[in-house]
């Protein structure tokens, strides 16, 4: 079976437990032993977990308290964020030894388009399997990759053979590939999403793959194309070498849980001014704003709403942040507060993508 539209040769590469990894590397003492960054007090939360610390259930958004639970003798380290920054430089300046397109997601992970590479390599393969010894002569930190013809794919490929390990799925192997695969797995695909798909009979990309679009959008909404494209091998989006935010947002952990929300408005005006000050040293305004609430027992909410008109200043963010707080009565005391401002005056009209039944063409080869 073929594709209809241009193939790529797309990797995403992801440095395997990176936070913990750098802290591993420069201090020789913690190899080989469990350590999660951050969550260190009594209210702190874990930035990232090395992987002897995963094997004992401790995970990334996870509270300190109950990471040290599950892994008693876990050593909780601080965040040197600087470091982290310093290591993802020296990355990506590998990257752009092979491509210009490149278009990071976060400090340890990215997208690169090779197609047409620095290089004149034909082999996507062979590339990731340069970048990543590269990646570890340079940082002594290892990396994994995935390797297909879209974003999504080789995202879910990335997975596959972590740490220190690369999956390459190739043109002809695309649509088997998906079918198989578990929904769990699918990017996008979080465990609420999950759930619902279960209840429906759908537990791999196969079964995904016998739901029309209708029955896809009602029960998904605006997500109900993605899962029918993707699962079909159709993900147009590029690597964007600039990668335009869709929000931008300030947010706080109290040390001590708020119960009123009077108490709550000082510390919602001072993540309004943080607010404010990385929207203007972004030149960015914003109509969407949104009030995040994280209750006492970890359950999330959030509050939004749209103005008819971009914002950046504190006073505007912070009058509909309280009015967003005042909506409705709180649920418990309160651990977390967050104020992100969307529907940003940086964002494109999207350009059309193809009808989603047209037939499928014959493959062209096409050497990975």
């Amino acid at each position: 079976m073929g594709f209809d539209f241009p193939l790529r040769k797309i990797i995403h590469v992801d440095m395997d437990a990176f936070y913990a990894s750098v802290e591993q590397y420069d201090n020789p003492e913690l190899k080989g032993k469990p350590v999660a960054v951050g969550g260190g007090s009594k209210r702190g939360v874990v930035s990232a977990a090395s992987y002897e610390a995963r094997k004992f259930g401790v995970r990334s958004a996870m509270s300190g308290y109950i990471a040290q639970r599950n892994c008693p003798e876990l050593i909780f380290v601080k965040p040197r964020f600087d470091r982290y920054k310093e290591v993802s430089q020296q990355v990506r300046k590998v990257f752009f030894e092979y491509t210009d397109l490149v278009e990071p997601l976060s400090l340890d992970e990215a997208y690169l388009d090779v197609t047409e590479n620095k290089k004149g390599n034909p082999s996507a393969t062979l590339i990731a399997k340069e970048i990543r010894q590269k990646i570890l002569d340079k940082t002594g930190l290892t990396a994994s990759a995935g390797i297909s013809i879209n974003k999504f794919i080789a995202k879910v490929a990335s997975d596959y053979n972590k740490p220190n390990g690369q999956k390459t799925v190739n043109p002809e192997e695309v649509i088997t590939f998906l079918e198989d695969l578990d929904i769990r797995k699918f990017y996008g695909v979080g465990k609420v999403t999950a759930e619902k798909m279960y209840k429906l009979g759908i537990f791999t990309g196969n079964d995904l793959k016998t739901k029309s679009l209708d029955f896809l959008d009602s029960n998904f909404g605006k997500s109900g194309r993605y899962y029918f494209n993707v699962v079909r091998g159709i993900h147009l989006s590029d690597v964007k070498p600039h990668r335009i935010p869709k929000s931008v947002g300030a947010e706080r952990t109290f040390s001590e849980n708020l119960s009123s929300e009077v108490f709550m408005l000082e510390k919602l005006e001072h993540i309004a001014n943080e607010l404010e000050r990385r929207l203007k040293k972004s030149k960015i305004a914003g109509k969407t704003i949104t009030l995040k609430i994280k209750y006492s027992d970890f359950t999330l909410q959030t509050r939004s709403k749209t103005l008819p008109y971009f914002i950046t200043e504190k006073a505007l963010i912070f009058d509909s942040a309280k009015e967003l707080l005042y909506q409705q009565q709180l649920q418990n005391s309160v651990r977390l507060l967050g104020i992100s401002l969307a529907n940003l005056n940086t964002e494109k009209k999207k350009a059309p993508t193809p009808k989603d039944n047209e037939p499928l063409l014959v493959q062209l080869k096409f050497d990975f």
